[in-house]
């Protein structure tokens, strides 16, 4: 049977599946935010990976893995991340048929916090993780990327003394390091894009208060084109403002058609309990665009989400559409809940 075929077959039992008029997709066996997210096998088996339970407390950052294959329309679990914590703010995507997972901070009883330069790697097919190469510049909260299913960019994030505008370049063939173009913005962490086609687009996060005192939000978008022949060069190019009054923490991923995906966040930084610098709950956006690398331009796709989502990370592209897994809901609650999102 050709591959078009299967994949219009598959697609089909996963659109059977779901409900005619709202699809409906099952939610994770437990409510999480701050998880990192990717997919495999052609969008089949969506993977969420660690971030913070409802009680939000220390205790309650998990290591779990959860999987969810399409085929079955079912969430399995899968084998842990290896550590004795779990961790918030890591990023993760697939590469050749694997996942590899990138940083993120661990919270102790105390509060306090602490970047890691992890990079973990499994192999679904043996259920086995195995670590590669730390991280140079330890960051959390970073955009991510592949590009040649080979290259694997960290853009941004914080590190143990605050944002960062390196640009990060794992080669997963060979298990090293490098540093690209930094990006020639205000470093910042939160932030939100993706990669597709040899093209980094990502917008926000917060930056460093210029006064001193809580971190503020940014309102930059910058545009990366990796050059074809040497994965470490970028030519950066600033971005007029995106819709909507999104800032901090918004979901976002490439999808087909050269478009980067952004959805929901909140319209100030806040903490992994959702509450602002004046300990409040952070107010969400509701607006969906997207970039379109074809046009060079903003496209408004929903100006009121259903079920909008900040803190989740990752949109990933699945034959049924883009997908929002988890993450926290306006009233700063965490979610079980796997949203579906247009693209048009």
């Amino acid at each position: 049977m050709k591959k078009t075929a299967i994949f219009v077959l598959t697609a089909l039992a996963v659109v059977l599946l779901l409900a005619a008029d709202q699809p409906k997709i099952p939610p994770m066996p437990a409510a999480v935010a701050e998880n990192a997210v990717v997919v495999l096998h052609s969008g089949l088996d969506v993977y969420s990976l660690m971030g913070i339970g409802p009680k939000k407390t220390w205790d309650d950052i998990t290591n779990k893995v959860y999987v969810l294959s399409l085929k079955s329309g079912k969430w399995a679990d899968s084998r842990p991340v290896p550590g004795v914590a779990g961790r918030l703010g890591a990023s993760a995507v697939g590469v050749r048929g694997k996942i590899f997972l990138f940083g993120g901070l661990v919270v102790d009883g105390h509060g306090n916090e602490m970047t890691l330069g992890d990079v973990n790697a499994y192999l679904p097919q043996d259920q086995r993780w195995y670590r590669g190469t730390d991280i140079p510049i330890p960051v959390d909260d970073a955009v991510i990327g592949v590009d040649h299913d080979r290259y694997v960019y960290l853009v941004g994030g914080k590190a143990k003394d605050g944002p960062v505008n390196n640009v990060q370049v794992y080669d997963v063939q060979a298990n090293t390091w490098s540093q690209a173009t930094p990006f020639p913005g205000t470093p910042v962490f939160g932030h939100a894009g993706g990669l597709t086609d040899g093209m980094i687009v990502f917008v926000d996060g917060a930056k460093k208060n210029p006064a001193g005192g809580p971190y503020v939000a940014s309102d930059e978008c910058w545009l990366g084109k990796i050059e074809r022949k040497d994965p470490n060069k970028i030519e950066w190019t600033k971005l007029p403002a995106h819709p909507g009054p999104g800032r901090f923490a918004i979901v976002a991923g490439p999808v087909e058609g050269r478009k980067i995906l952004f959805s929901g966040g909140t319209l100030v930084p806040h903490n992994y309990k959702g509450l602002d610098a004046e300990g409040k709950p952070a107010p969400l956006s509701e607006v969906t665009f997207a970039f379109d690398g074809h046009g060079n331009r903003w496209e408004t796709i929903d100006e009121n989400t259903f079920d909008v989502r900040s803190d989740t990370r990752g949109i990933v592209s699945t034959p049924i559409g883009p997908l929002v897994v988890g993450g926290m809901l306006s009233n700063s609650a965490f979610t079980a809940r796997v949203l579906m999102l247009s693209k048009k």
